[in-house]
């Protein structure tokens, strides 16, 4: 079976996502790659702020490139319905380790849809999500832009043409349980750097060596996220491995009678 791609990436948007992608990596291990006494840690109270401000305008420059190369208003409506649904998931889990199952959409959706439609859809759900939960802040852009990875990527797995029934939700379950610690990663770097110097077993340092940082970083992980991304990992498993065949069929279904690559037309009026 042939995938059908709700977005066709061109090279302008393939560039894009790869500029944007290397910016959000500058702006999560800046810690890691500024040399001793640059001026990136002179600054490194103000330097997440302007990441993620950076951040924001990329995640939309991203999008709106991903839009032009071919997001018709059938994929639009798909996005909608798509993001809406993932953003109604997120609550459910609030204020419970791990249960998060917006996720597991994430990964079938980005693996029908294909990769462009999988980063929209993630930055998109991902804001409509922190809006309905009241979860905006400094950490929005990194969440979106995490989010956007993390959909993308299930896109790029291999093709349904190679993989169906089991071997394929085992692949997906597979990949939905890295991903979520990957994500938790992802996040622990963008809150890290946010935090009071003062809690020095663990804070970033902007005067300690790479090594001793990169160990406060391993104790902050540790510390603050181990049990939540754990949790996180196994209830995308857990949904995947009971919902996913059923909703990889339903999204197949809808994927194939929205029938995105035939342009939509109007009829005009009869007299």
């Amino acid at each position: 079976m042939t995938r059908i791609r709700a977005v066709r990436l061109g090279p302008r948007s393939i560039a894009t996502l790869a500029l944007v992608s290397a910016v959000g990596v500058a702006a999560l291990m800046w810690p890691f790659l500024a040399p001793p006494g640059s001026q990136v840690l002179a600054h490194a109270q103000d330097a997440p702020w302007l990441f993620a401000g950076l951040l924001v305008l990329l995640v939309a420059v991203a999008a709106a490139a991903i839009a032009e190369s071919g997001l018709g208003p059938k994929a639009v409506a798909m996005l909608g319905v798509l993001a809406a649904t993932g953003a109604a998931l997120r609550p459910l889990g609030a204020g419970t380790a791990g249960i998060e199952p917006m996720f597991f959409l994430m990964v079938l959706s980005g693996r029908v849809l294909g990769p462009g439609f999988g980063f929209v859809l993630g930055a998109v759900t991902m804001f409509a999500s922190a809006l309905l939960t009241g979860g905006v802040g400094p950490w929005l852009p990194f969440q979106m832009l995490s989010m956007g990875w993390f959909t993308m990527g299930s896109g790029l797995l291999p093709g349904p043409g190679r993989l169906r029934g089991r071997a394929e939700i085992a692949l997906l379950a597979g990949y939905g349980f890295l991903a979520a610690f990957a994500y938790g990663t992802v996040m622990n770097l963008a809150g890290w750097t946010f935090m009071n110097g003062n809690a020095s077993d663990i804070a970033f340092d902007p005067d300690a060596t790479v090594p001793a940082n990169l160990a406060h970083f391993v104790a902050y992980c540790l510390a603050t996220s181990l049990g939540w991304d754990l949790g996180r990992a196994i209830v995308t498993v857990v949904l995947t491995v009971t919902l996913g065949p059923a909703v990889l069929r339903a999204l197949r279904r809808a994927t194939r009678r929205a029938a995105f690559e035939t342009p939509v037309t109007f009829d005009a009026p009869g007299e």
